[in-house]
């Protein structure tokens, strides 16, 4: 069976192709709650679903950021760092207030730190789960009621990361295999009651990921730093899709270049090979064949 899972896997995680997605249904304005609102990719998809029609609650922790957010056509700007229950409590508080409901939820705020797994501190490491594990089920759990009602969607920012694992970005891997197991049980959980859950899993992007936790300790890391990398447009239509298509997909897989798409489908196979060997419920290579092209036919 777990042979069978990563085939699902690798072929579902193909490399999103830019589609239009569909504009929102006529008549009440979507609202939609972005966490890590003020930077990188979860800036851009704030701006994609305002530009879009959408009602944008951009979540932020800065002053700064909160009154740039508000600049924006709609887009309400909410104080929300997703370590903080008060912070939480407050959000679900405004929107529900709002009285527009929610029927989105973009997963998006996160940290990343790099180093070897023996080398990194448990304070380290407890900060960066905080935010890229604990944030997301603290936040989904907190709206999870809205959303239910609305029958809407969660779109969780995942990683390609959460498929490979880079020496030096083991706790960060850890935290998006662990956002890729959260997104497929809650999808089985909430399809039942008319909820979609999509993960998407972006490749090398511009962003602050690295900045938050670099200017935490009082560094400057050049590692950290990834002007180099593309404007990660591609995600914020990926989430647009999740969220506004008739059949959005699972996953969700974004990135820039092929060579990303080749080691994160290299490894799924991988992984595949490993879970079929040395065992006596092995697939031989013409079973394994067929439920691959059973899934692409999907």
């Amino acid at each position: 069976m777990r042979s069978l899972c990563v085939v699902l896997l690798l072929a579902s995680a193909v490399a999103f192709a830019e589609t239009p997605a569909p504009k929102p249904a006529t008549g009440a304005q979507k609202a939609v709650l972005v966490t890590g609102a003020s930077t990188g990719i979860g800036r851009k998809i704030t701006e994609r679903l305002a530009a879009e029609g959408y009602f944008v609650y951009a979540g932020a922790r800065k002053d700064k950021d909160l009154a740039e957010l508000d600049a924006i056509d709609n887009v309400q700007s909410v104080r929300l760092d997703v370590t903080r229950a008060e912070d939480i409590a407050a959000a679900v508080e405004t929107i529900t207030q709002g009285g527009r409901g929610l029927y989105g939820l973009v997963n998006n705020a996160g940290v990343a730190i790099s180093g070897p797994l023996t080398e990194t501190s448990e304070d380290d490491f407890h900060y960066l789960m905080n935010v890229n594990l604990y944030g997301p089920y603290r936040v989904t759990k907190a709206f999870a009621p809205l959303i239910i009602a609305d029958k809407g969607r969660i779109t969780t920012i995942s990683s390609i990361s959460g498929i490979l694992s880079s020496p030096n970005l083991g706790v960060y891997s850890m935290s998006k295999h662990a956002m890729e197991a959260f997104g497929d049980a809650l999808a089985g959980e909430l399809a039942p009651l008319g909820v979609q859950v999509s993960l998407i899993e972006p490749g090398n992007f511009n962003s602050e990921i690295g900045q938050t936790a670099a200017k935490r300790k009082g560094v400057d890391s050049p590692a950290a730093d990834r002007s180099k990398y593309p404007e990660p447009d591609a995600v914020a239509e990926a989430a647009l899709h999740a969220l506004s298509d008739e059949n959005p997909k699972h996953r969700y897989m974004v990135v820039p270049e092929q060579k990303e798409a080749e080691w994160t489908i290299r490894k799924a196979i991988q992984e595949l090979v490993q879970l079929n060997q040395g065992h006596a419920y092995s697939y031989d290579r013409a079973a394994l064949i067929e439920m691959l092209d059973a899934e692409l036919a999907k």
